[in-house]
């Protein structure tokens, strides 16, 4: 069976058409539910044992509790059915993850807000193995401007526009608090930011051509409290 690969891939392996059994495939637009999930299975397949080579979709679904069928549609997105039998390159797998979520390269991001949220992810230092370097972090207040946050300098506001085209920047993070968001969000857009992941418990209004992603904490947990609550209330039922 011949291996998969975007003509792109060339570049990232170094090596001609002639060198591998190679079938090109033309990328596609992957739906949003697909790439939503697409993380989860590059976390299960960074902690699969070294020593295991195939990953079957059944093994995939467990670990991510969905069920093998989506999987196995899920990964077709990216131009790899797997072997029946045997199931799929663990190596291959991820890297074609890798790939389709833009991993084959460091992204800059900057973050707007420098309080304790901000500044806690301008000291993560787990950002870079993921893909991604925090590459400045910016705050409105005097006080705090021109001050470090590891090894940042925090910036005034209008300096972002001018920093991302210089650095190539267009990954945004807001941690500011709720009644700075919705502005910051607008200045990220008109700055030419195309993506942004918001920490203000808010919805945020931006130009369609903005992707947004909103990691709310208080939702998260409420999700979570309906599970506990459900979990008690079965346990409670009487048994038939």
């Amino acid at each position: 069976m011949p291996l998969v690969y975007p003509e792109t891939d060339l570049l990232v392996f170094g090596v001609t058409p002639m060198s591998y059994n190679v079938k090109f495939v033309k990328m596609t637009r992957i739906p949003r539910a697909t790439v939503n999930r697409l993380p989860l299975y590059l976390r299960v397949l960074d902690v699969i044992p070294e020593n295991q080579t195939t990953v079957s979709s059944k093994e995939l679904a467990e670990l991510i509790k969905e069920n093998s069928a989506k999987v196995r549609k899920d990964l077709s997105f990216l131009g790899t059915y797997g072997v029946r039998g045997v199931g799929y390159n663990v190596e291959h797998l991820r890297f074609q993850i890798r790939r389709e979520l833009g991993l084959t390269r460091i992204w800059p991001v900057i973050i707007v807000g420098a309080g304790n949220l901000g500044s806690a992810l301008a000291r993560y230092g787990g950002f870079v193995p993921s893909g991604f370097s925090i590459v400045a972090i910016y705050d409105n207040d005097p006080e705090v401007i021109g001050t470090t946050v590891g090894e940042l300098t925090v910036g005034p506001m209008e300096d972002i526009r001018r920093d991302a085209k210089d650095l190539g920047v267009e990954i945004g993070i807001i941690a500011t608090p709720v009644p700075a968001a919705q502005q910051v969000a607008e200045q990220l857009a008109e700055a030419g930011f195309k993506s942004i992941l918001n920490f203000a418990p808010m919805v945020l209004r931006v130009p369609p051509e903005v992707e947004i992603r909103r990691v709310d904490l208080s939702t998260e947990l409420q999700i979570l409290g309906y599970y506990v609550q459900r979990a008690m209330t079965e346990g409670q039922e009487p048994a038939e």
